[in-house]
């Protein structure tokens, strides 16, 4: 598997949008281009299905996953479900990198219980070394407004559980929707996630749910630096540098 990077977006909602794109289409359009939505669905009890539903479509469209989790249980439950998300995506592109090695027709399950062990160590090293980009998107529609703590407290969780990989993290957040329009910057790409959560203290919460634009911003985001990163290395190309002779 050739050391690139790992990007995937990270959707914290309660689901239920309703202004602009279908988020599921949006989702399926990240996923061709190689970017994996997982979806993180906090629900009241009772909440409406439909949110529960689209959380899920959204996910399965982006090749994702997703966990929902309700109001009860958040304390408990969303640190670990965020550090699921993470490495199950994390496992999952890793997988398809060694379906190309093993061949089509052959799976995993062909391989003998020790070169089967051996190919879950590999997994397992690349997942902890290869580089990993997230797009962070968090639901601030006023539905979520009483959650929020809690979601503060699983990003500061996972900004612990991903300082301890021992490969290149790096992060963004943007709010949905903004104080004048339907997705706001709160943190550029940085490598500090602890960013995050000073972040949350100035959010406030209201207005509708624009699911498909923030994706639609994650989107526009990854394609700008792909191509910044495209640019960068054809350079390199073009001016290779020359190490000194003995």
């Amino acid at each position: 598997m050739t050391r690139g990077k790992l990007r995937q977006v990270l959707l914290i909602t309660d689901g239920c949008s309703n202004r602009g794109e279908d988020p599921a289409a949006v989702a399926s359009f990240l996923k061709e281009k190689g970017i994996v939505v997982n979806v993180i669905g906090v629900l009241d009890h009772g909440e409406r299905e439909h949110g529960m539903r689209e959380v899920k479509e959204i996910a399965l469209c982006g090749g994702g996953v997703s966990q929902v989790v309700y109001t009860s249980q958040l304390s408990q439950t969303v640190q670990m479900v965020t550090r699921q998300a993470m490495t199950q995506t994390l496992h999952g592109v890793v997988q398809q990198e060694l379906r190309g090695i093993l061949g089509e027709e052959k799976e995993m399950e062909d391989l003998s219980p020790e070169k089967r062990g051996e190919v879950m160590e590999v997994v397992d090293e690349l997942g902890e070394t290869v580089g990993l980009e997230v797009f962070i998107l968090v639901d601030t529609s006023a539905s979520m407004k009483t959650k929020l703590p809690m979601v503060e407290e699983a990003l500061t969780d996972l900004s612990v559980s991903l300082n301890s990989r021992q490969g290149e993290n790096e992060f963004a957040l943007f709010l949905f929707p903004g104080k004048r329009k339907d997705v706001e910057k709160v943190l550029d790409w940085s490598p500090k996630i602890e960013q995050l959560s000073t972040a949350f203290q100035r959010l406030t919460t209201g207005g509708v749910t624009p699911t498909g634009p923030a994706l639609k911003e994650a989107l526009h985001h990854f394609e700008k630096r792909m191509k910044k990163g495209s640019l960068i290395a054809d350079a390199e190309d073009d001016f290779p540098i020359e190490k000194p002779g003995f």
